[in-house]
């Protein structure tokens, strides 16, 4: 690698699910066969956070609430709650169930003794949209969903995708785990305005219950960064599961022989579209000045773009422990270590958990819906277990 060598998370075999992936039926999804014991709570239920009244032609509205969904377990054994903030086109129903009927991630941390707290992001799902706020909506696309984790073994957009194999269905617009995925898709706020109105959701949420570990998958990734930034005290790790990137500039996927197709800058604050507490601190995004790297770090993986020398340091994302965590067969396969060199440049101790290197194979972006999301779950508990318990 040009720039280093990155420090790698070692799970132990240990920490994994013992046992089989369980079995599902395919023409009878929300059957499928689960395992786990009863979940004993000691409450379950939900509330909104973050609303503020307005009025719009002389009518009245809530906007900027999130809703919140909450499983307190009856034997919390971890200080820390989780939050779990689902991505785009997505709602929290990302975190609670699979498309064949499994449980999801919600369920297998609070059975481990957290507290969980699943959200809605603002404008998505049981969080309201109001239009003359937030703009018109941005529709789910369901033909992008074939070609980045239904099908994409099919159709080979990037180096990796070839690899998978978990997706719990044969991926077909007619499939019933296809369609009760893609029945599940939601519109939602343009992304740059996204990122604004869910951080400060974020930030309500975690100004009312207190300290809390910070999950985002996907589009929330610069939500994660922004709240974790905004209340570092507050945040005690974030697990960033593919975070929205890569750094900088926006990438398309062609398929071969050229696989890559570069856009124009999409996070201007690097792996973020709004402001981050930077040091030396910036005014404007345009402060920050990128280069690309001379070359990619391997075969299949794209050319990373960084801060020009000397960087300034994410000084608030420096007090957490923070993992960034990646699968085999992802369309972030080529490029989540960009984001990984992108904070450690800022000075930020990122961990990066591939779970390929774990023995974790054949994984797309939405790996908490597949075959074997309990042992992804695992090697997140584990890092959890090693990080948290350190940074006390």
């Amino acid at each position: 690698m040009n720039q280093g060598t990155f420090e790698l998370v070692s799970i132990a075999a240990a920490a994994l699910v013992a046992g089989g992936i369980l079995s599902f039926l395919a023409s009878r999804p929300a059957q499928a066969a689960d395992e786990d014991p009863p979940l004993n709570l000691a409450r379950d239920g939900f509330f909104s956070v973050g609303g503020k009244p307005t009025t719009i032609n002389g009518k009245s509205y809530v906007v900027g609430q999130m809703y919140v969904e909450m499983r307190i377990p009856q034997k919390q054994t971890h200080p820390y709650p989780i939050v779990m903030v689902h991505g785009g086109t997505r709602s929290g129903t990302t975190f609670t169930g699979t498309p064949d009927g499994r449980e999801s991630w919600a369920q297998y941390f609070a059975r481990r003794g957290y507290a969980v707290y699943v959200v809605d992001q603002p404008g998505r799902g049981r969080s309201g949209y109001v239009a003359e706020v937030y703009g018109p909506p941005r529709l789910a696309d369901a033909g992008s969903a074939q070609t980045r984790y239904l099908q994409q073994e099919k159709h080979k957009l990037w180096p990796q995708a070839h690899l998978h194999t978990q997706w719990p269905g044969n991926g077909e617009p007619d499939d019933p785990v296809t369609l009760q995925m893609v029945g599940s898709f939601l519109p939602e706020i343009a992304f740059e305005k996204q990122q604004e109105v869910s951080r400060d959701a974020m930030v309500a949420l975690l100004d009312k219950i207190g300290p809390a570990i910070v999950l985002v998958h996907s589009q929330a990734g610069p939500i994660g960064w922004a709240t974790a930034d905004a209340r570092p005290d507050l945040v005690k790790a974030v697990v960033a599961v593919e975070p929205n990137g890569p750094p900088v500039r926006a990438l398309e996927f062609v398929g071969a022989p050229d696989w890559f197709k570069e856009g124009g800058i999409a996070l201007p604050y690097g792996i973020a579209g709004v402001p981050l507490a930077y040091d030396p601190p910036v005014k404007d995004a345009s402060e920050l000045k990128w280069v690309n790297e001379d070359k990619p770090d391997g075969p299949g993986l794209v050319t990373c773009w960084k801060q020009a020398e000397p960087a300034r340091k994410l000084v608030n994302l420096g007090k957490m422990p923070i993992a960034v965590l990646m699968s085999e067969a992802s369309y972030h396969a080529p490029y989540d270590h960009c984001t990984v060199k992108f904070l450690q440049q800022a000075g930020v101790k990122a961990d990066f958990i591939k779970l390929a290197d774990l023995g974790i194979k054949g994984n797309s972006h939405v790996m908490m819906q597949e075959k074997n999301s309990k042992e992804i779950a695992a090697v997140i508990y584990g890092w959890l277990e090693k990080s948290v318990a350190a940074a006390k």
